[in-house]
């Protein structure tokens, strides 16, 4: 093993994780796919943030992303990208389920999910 891409693959991971709204968006993703409008929506924030965000954890080997129509849509990554992000992201499943906001998230996908938000966007043409 290279130490130095170790050290550096380490400190991505650890960058990652080190956002309390990187942590946040793990949580959501964790059950189920999503598309950075529900990400945005549940989260209150604006597409350039969330994107933001989603690339720091991709690039760290917690998510993939694939193009869906127009949509591009997120989930955990469980396939090894490096020594690290499986042992951390089977922790994260383990942790935080009890946490108020985690839970305040998950009540707001169901109701973001409710919203058909990618369904509306397709009748309406937006791209």
């Amino acid at each position: 093993m290279d130490h130095k891409n170790a050290l550096r693959e380490l400190a991505e991971v650890f960058k990652a994780l080190n956002d309390e709204t990187r942590l946040r968006i793990l949580k959501l993703l964790e059950n189920e796919p999503l598309c950075v409008c529900e990400i945005m929506k549940v989260l209150g924030m604006i597409q350039s943030r969330v994107s933001r965000h989603l690339d720091i954890l991709r690039r760290a080997g917690f998510l993939t992303a694939h193009r869906e129509k127009k949509w591009i849509i997120y989930k955990w990554n469980r396939e090894r990208v490096n020594p690290y992000h499986l042992p951390l992201q089977e922790m994260i499943r383990l942790w935080l389920s009890d946490d108020e906001r985690v839970r305040q998230d998950r009540e707001r996908l169901k109701e973001v999910k409710a919203m058909k938000l990618r369904e509306k966007r397709k009748e309406v043409g937006v791209k």
